[in-house]
């Protein structure tokens, strides 16, 4: 079973953003890989306490966590750090591992760039929550251009070393004592410069396109939940991992029903003289008919409860919700003599009096 993410980081578990970091920080200068070189324990446990400070820094994550634990964050498409390497981790603390280390990228390593993450929201029904549903989702994106192989110079030609900075993308500015570093002015920080640009990429080296994407979504999502699609965003530069595609989520509102959770609430109108008596009726819950069972002396406002028509569990529990009815009775508007007479009768033989 994995490892609590708090206990990994020795915090408590309304521990602050300050105080994830300072744990993070602490945990992260003891087991990093340049501190520890072979030693594939402290990797593995560099891997583990990144993976949870990415979990309990992001709310959104956390509160899923909180909830659902490990499983509910798998199931939105959340994988953890075990599958990348080290170099991807870097990437994606990039500002943390220069403000921990002193050294940008983390321990004076080359960070590994890799491409923009991208995200797209989409709305589903109520009812598409019960089985959840696929989606075959359009992402424009940047992709390499296949002209140019995505160099940016026309055929036939190649992208030349920029003589302002020799190709580091970097040149050094004086002032006074101090000595910093900057883009280069001539090639925008690349290291090189194109003479003659590649006509359908402008010498960009990418074009935009369109990509057809399916996304599982999975039954019992809740709105405001993101999934992640790994490896769907953006193209990275050559020999560089692609970003990933986040997902928003939103479920549409039903008219028949309110959601807490996997719980469903709905309002059902029964006849007066059926509250009074008692009896069955039939209910469309979101996944077809059931019948359901009434109690004689039901009273307005009485809540039915029918375990497991509710939604499924978003974190993979076995079982459904369960479906709550709110019982409004209907009095009659209007009533015919004949049925006049019977309530007055029924009065008569309630009242004190009759007794």
């Amino acid at each position: 079973m994995p490892a609590d993410y708090y206990d990994l980081l020795s915090v408590p578990r309304d521990a602050d953003e300050r105080t994830l970091k300072k744990a993070y920080r602490a945990a992260a200068m003891e087991c990093h890989p340049d501190r520890n070189p072979g030693d594939a324990a402290a990797e593995a446990r560099f891997k583990n306490i990144s993976e949870a400070y990415e979990v309990l820094s992001d709310p959104q994550k956390r509160q899923i966590y909180d909830r659902y634990g490990h499983e509910g964050l798998k199931s939105q498409g959340f994988g953890g750090f075990h599958g990348a390497n080290v170099e991807d981790i870097f990437s994606h603390f990039s500002d943390l591992f220069g403000d921990f280390f002193g050294l940008g990228g983390g321990g004076g390593r080359r960070q590994a760039r890799r491409g923009s993450d991208l995200l797209i929201e989409i709305e589903i029904s109520l009812k598409e929550c019960l089985d959840g549903v696929q989606r075959e989702l359009e992402i424009p994106r940047e992709h390499r251009c296949e002209t140019c192989n995505g160099s940016g110079a026309a055929a036939g030609t190649q992208p030349q070393t920029c003589q302002g900075c020799g190709g580091t993308g970097q040149v050094q500015v004086v002032k006074g004592i101090f000595h910093m570093s900057s883009p280069c002015p001539r090639c925008r920080g690349q290291g090189r410069t194109i003479k003659d640009p590649c006509k359908p990429c402008h010498g960009r080296g990418r074009v935009r396109v369109t990509k057809t994407v399916k996304v599982g979504i999975p039954a019992g999502i809740e709105s405001g939940m993101r999934l992640r699609v790994t490896g769907q965003g953006e193209e990275g530069p050559a020999g560089t991992p692609n970003g990933d595609l986040y997902v928003a989520v939103g479920v549409t509102p039903d008219p028949r029903f309110e959601r807490q959770g996997p719980d469903l609430g709905a309002e059902v109108h029964v006849p007066m003289v059926k509250a009074c008596l008692g009896g069955t009726f039939t209910f469309e819950a979101l996944d077809g008919a059931v019948e359901v069972t009434l109690e004689p002396g039901t009273q307005p406002g009485t809540v039915l409860r029918v375990r497991g028509r509710g939604l499924p569990r978003i974190d993979n529990r076995s079982g459904r919700g369960d479906l709550h009815l709110r019982v409004a009775v209907d009095i009659p508007r209007r009533l015919t003599p004949a049925q006049i007479d019977l309530l007055k009768a029924f009065d008569s033989a309630d009242s004190p009096a009759a007794t």
